[in-house]
């Protein structure tokens, strides 16, 4: 009606509202649809934007991989057939403790690792990885393949070196192997299986000063490993196990077939004086003291009456030797070599062998509890001196302590051994201490705890001074011309 206003019912807008919802429920699902921007994706790409931008934490690791990768090596290896080689010519055969592997007839094509130590093209590997070569390729991570040839390799640490001739060639720097810790970083390049190149693996230095392995296909006679859980495979071998700072520490040498993340590297100090000599003069000259040793072990040192004391001791000296022309004795604890402290038998005997023939040296022992100064010129070590000579199996058993059976030497077994005191070991009864420590008979106990034995006797009352004293009698057994110190507590 004209003038009159028109009020709609509470449903209508009830209806109204309905419908509105309705046509937005609608419209959202075509959008879905149809992929039409949601007003909201401003807001979401604003915040994904900000969280994108933060910049990401530096690898400690990419920056030794980018400085040491170019100097690492692939070489590549063929070797003359040598039936006595065969087995030991790659890494694939560097097992410690696993002789079930299967030889192959022939030898075959090898491949292992390297890296470049200066701009001559001097590569340092495995004596291994090269050794009996009638050819030898050279792969740069740049792509660049040379022909190397051996300049000289050292089968006694398992190190070798090979040059190539060319222009720009990477290096890496060489660190200090002496300054690693257990527990420092370690990072192992090369090329696992001659087919992966440029393999990085990383862990850390797990142990130091490894020694008595023994290495299928050829043991190292110096020995003082790094152990790593960086993890070595086939081909790695002759590669660098680097620290964080990009240098070479180690020449990865074997791994463990029988447990995981054990590895083993040569440590690049003895590496590179053994390099050294190897360019200079394609060989390595040794010194030798020309004595035999043993360890200082807690039971032996109580045994001598030096408890908690440190060194190595001296069980034989060789005659006509610098040791013997020094004045150095049977039953002397060395306790410095060359101005430094002497605590382990391995790290001597490296410590010697890697001083120059010619080389005068002083030294400190310990005799009878007296600090002994002595100085002695080394000699090289290709020099023969005196040698073993073999005993006879004899018997006739007079006395018996701590389950050992013993008579008096005789004067032919005397002249035969070289040696002016002693008696026979005649048998060793079941169960005993001595049978324990592996004494057995025919075997020469010359002294006990530092004192000359002359006969049955005399064995016999040393034997009981030491346990009435309440320590080890310590008994220097000569078995075929060997020697070594053997403690054995009585009052257990």
């Amino acid at each position: 009606m004209e003038g009159r206003s028109f009020i709609r019912p509470r449903s209508y807008f009830v209806g109204a509202t309905a419908l509105v919802a309705a046509g937005l429920v609608l419209g959202l699902g075509l959008s879905a649809s149809l992929n039409l921007p949601r007003s909201s994706n401003a807001a979401s790409a604003q915040l994904a934007a900000a969280s994108n931008s933060a910049p990401l934490p530096d690898s400690p690791f990419a920056g030794v991989v980018e400085k040491a990768l170019p100097a690492v090596v692939f070489i590549d290896v063929r070797k003359k057939a040598s039936a006595a080689e065969e087995g030991a010519d790659d890494f694939m055969r560097r097992f410690l403790n696993d002789q079930q592997g299967q030889r192959r007839p022939q030898r075959t094509p090898s491949s292992g690792s390297g890296f470049i130590i200066d701009t001559q093209g001097h590569i340092i590997t495995n004596n291994h990885v090269v050794s009996n070569a009638d050819e030898i390729s050279v792969t740069l991570a740049d792509g660049r393949v040379f022909k190397g040839r051996t300049i000289g390799a050292d089968p006694e640490t398992d190190v070798a070196v090979i040059q190539i001739d060319g222009k720009n060639l990477p290096t890496l720097p060489l660190g200090d192997s002496d300054r690693l810790r257990v527990g420092d970083w370690a990072i192992a390049i090369g090329n696992p299986l001659g087919e992966l190149r440029g393999s990085v693996t990383v862990g850390i230095v797990s142990a130091q000063g490894r020694t008595n392995l023994n290495i299928y296909g050829g043991t190292p006679i110096y020995q003082d490993f790094i152990q790593t859980d960086a993890s070595i495979n086939f081909g790695n071998s002759g590669g660098p196990l680097c620290n964080i700072r990009g240098e070479a520490v180690g020449i990865n040498t074997a791994i463990n077939t029988s447990g995981q993340g054990i590895g083993f590297a040569v440590p690049i100090n003895l590496a590179k004086h053994v390099a050294e000599q190897l360019v200079a003069h394609g060989s390595v000259r040794r010194a030798q003291l020309g004595v035999f040793l043993a360890e200082m072990t807690p039971e032996v040192a109580e045994g001598f009456g030096l408890a908690g004391q440190k060194g190595v001791l001296i069980s034989r000296v060789m005659d006509g030797s610098p040791a013997a022309r020094a004045g150095l004795q049977r039953n002397d604890v060395i306790v410095e070599f060359d101005g430094q402290a002497v605590s382990d038998m391995v790290k001597l005997r490296l410590r010697v062998a890697d001083a120059s023939p010619g080389k005068t040296v002083n030294m400190v022992v310990l005799r009878e509890g007296r600090r002994v100064p002595v100085t002695v010129t080394l000699e090289d070590k290709d020099k023969k001196v005196a040698g073993n000579v073999d005993d006879p199996t004899l018997d006739d058993p007079k006395t018996s302590l701590g389950g050992i059976g013993v008579r008096d030497l005789r004067d032919e077994e005397r002249k035969q051994l070289g040696v002016e005191n002693g008696v026979r070991v005649t048998d060793i009864e079941d169960g005993s201490i001595a049978d324990d420590k592996g004494i057995q008979p025919n075997d020469v106990i010359e002294m006990v705890g530092g004192t000359p034995v002359k006969d049955a006797a005399s064995f016999g009352r040393l034997m009981l001074a030491a346990k009435r004293a309440g320590r080890p009698a310590v008994l220097y057994v000569n078995r075929n011309g060997n020697s070594q110190y053997v403690p054995i507590r009585l009052d257990k």
